[in-house]
């Protein structure tokens, strides 16, 4: 899932960036208005988290223009407005929710994660090919029953494996979702991590269900029969 945070103060947003990509999430950081509205009209996000007082363009401002633009991804207002005028206001324009400055980011990740769902109420939250599944609400992967302890990097190429299961996915691609990076040739970040995650999911079980296509990329599929 991909996150964009709206913050100008610097360390709020580095905070917020680590924290979310440690969760799973890969999120990108812009440090005004102006940046913000850009990437929150012409990316792919699935959630915007937007502080109100910011450089260039407020965060009213960008809230109503997305809106505005016919975009309809959730908004989560993170500010250290906390009038009663200013969360109504908020709500009014368009906002899912409204999160008030000091946060626990226990409480922040709970929203984020709520705001999700709520948008995603179609989609399955539970994956599963084979006897391998994947639990999105509760975070949870099992094969043969047996429980499966992947990272929040394991756990976010496995889910990106499982919703494009049977498609053959380049590296670039899944640098990009799993690691919000543009692809380096020079870099074995990604065979390292598909390497660690078939260990967990494959080494100890049949069929195997990870493929590597040379030249190309990954797929995540049941072999047929030989």
């Amino acid at each position: 899932m991909k996150v964009l945070i709206v913050e100008d103060e610097q360390k709020t947003g580095d905070y917020l960036k680590q924290g979310l990509s440690e969760a799973g999430f890969v999120a990108d950081l812009a440090r005004d208005g102006v940046d913000g509205l850009h990437l929150a009209l012409t990316g792919d996000y699935d959630l915007v988290i937007l502080d109100v007082m910011l450089p260039r363009l407020d965060g009213w401002q960008v809230l109503r223009e997305i809106r505005h633009q016919g975009k309809h991804l959730p908004v989560l207002f993170l500010t250290a407005r906390d009038q009663v005028d200013d969360r109504v206001k908020g709500l009014e324009f368009g906002a899912d929710d409204y999160l008030v400055k000091p946060f626990a980011f226990s409480e922040l990740l709970a929203r984020v994660r709520a705001l999700l769902r709520r948008g995603r109420t179609s989609e399955p939250e539970l994956f599963r090919i084979a006897d391998l599944e994947l639990d999105l609400l509760r975070r949870r992967v099992t094969r043969a029953g047996k429980r499966i302890d992947l990272t929040a990097k394991e756990f976010a190429l496995l889910e990106l494996l499982l919703r494009r299961q049977g498609e053959v996915l380049p590296r670039s691609l899944i640098a990009s979702q799993v690691w919000d990076m543009n692809f380096d040739s020079d870099t074995n970040v990604i065979e390292v991590a598909v390497r660690r995650l078939r260990a967990k999911i494959d080494d100890d079980f049949e069929p195997k269900l990870i493929r590597t296509v040379r030249g190309m990329g990954y797929v995540l599929e049941i072999p047929e029969p030989a």
